[in-house]
């Protein structure tokens, strides 16, 4: 029996939703091989083990809560949560008074959500879709969301399709990685088994292409010295990146290294604002963007 907590499509409607005929073969396959990537990281999760509270107040959520401040007051509001996963972000505004929808290519992901806002009393509308054909009407949501999703999908379709659901003057933000610091480029080489095929990080080009489709767009740099944390996850706790990945395990132990982690935060704030060309070395960037 279907969880109460999931509504997913009808067989036809996830055909059409990763089949769709305005996508080319070459993204059609790309998104195939996402659906069964993701599917297969699916069957290892631990529903006890996801962070839903801690992905957005954490002391180490910083891009989250930065796209949090902005939202402001979500109670009421209309949502999609693009790429949702296994569905933390999509219960955090849920519990926050949300309206929310989100969405996935991948079923068994979506079935961990559903169950997920069932072990927390919200209700999420969920659905199976690719980002560039969304099942949504035109001027649906207040915000779209994505964390870690853009890097994953053709990025003019999901533009249209983003600025098609959202209502005029609605906003989106997304949290994606970048391309440039040498250190980083090492890490996803070492962490290549728990990444997919098809991902990249968005360079600061790409970023602005996606960012024409809408009448404003802007973007804020995180991760700069922060980024020293990883070593002392690696030489110290020795984690290895192919075993586990460093983005959940550093919210995970945000408490614990809520004191470097805020000194941190203030000489990456520091840095970034009087030498902005150091944004080139961050991390991760959380991008805006307005209908």
């Amino acid at each position: 029996m279907m969880n109460p907590a999931i509504a997913l499509f009808t067989l036809s409607e996830k055909k059409k939703a990763s089949e769709d005929p305005a996508m080319s073969s070459e993204i059609q396959t790309i998104v195939q091989r996402e659906k069964e990537f993701h599917n297969q990281l699916a069957r290892d999760i631990d529903l006890d083990g996801l962070l839903v509270r801690e992905a957005f107040e954490s002391p180490t959520s910083i891009e989250n809560r930065f796209a949090l401040r902005s939202m402001g007051d979500l109670k009421g509001k209309k949502i999609l949560d693009l790429g949702c996963g296994a569905g933390e972000t999509a219960v955090y505004f849920a519990l926050q008074g949300a309206d929310v929808c989100a969405c996935d290519v991948a079923e068994d992901l979506l079935t961990v959500a559903g169950r997920l806002a069932e072990k927390f009393g919200v209700e999420v509308h969920f659905s199976a879709a690719s980002a560039g054909a969304l099942p949504y009407p035109e001027g649906s949501f207040d915000f779209v969301f994505g964390n870690g999703v853009l890097h994953h999908v053709d990025l003019a379709s999901t533009a249209k399709e983003i600025s098609r659901v959202l209502k005029d003057g609605g906003k989106a933000f997304f949290v994606e990685p970048l391309p440039y610091n040498p250190v980083i480029h090492v890490y996803r080489v070492m962490a290549a088994k728990v990444r997919s095929e098809d991902e990249r990080p968005l360079s600061f080009k790409q970023l602005r292409g996606f960012g024409s489709s809408f009448s404003s767009f802007g973007h804020q740099e995180f991760w700069l010295f922060s980024l020293l944390i990883f070593f002392h996850f690696f030489f110290i706790r020795g984690w290895h990146p192919s075993k586990v990945g460093y983005w959940n395990r550093v919210i995970e132990v945000g408490e614990e290294y809520r004191n470097v982690f805020e000194k941190f935060q203030r000489i990456d704030t520091f840095c970034l604002k009087y030498f902005p060309f150091l944004k080139f070395l961050c991390w991760n960037t959380v991008v805006e963007v307005a209908k």
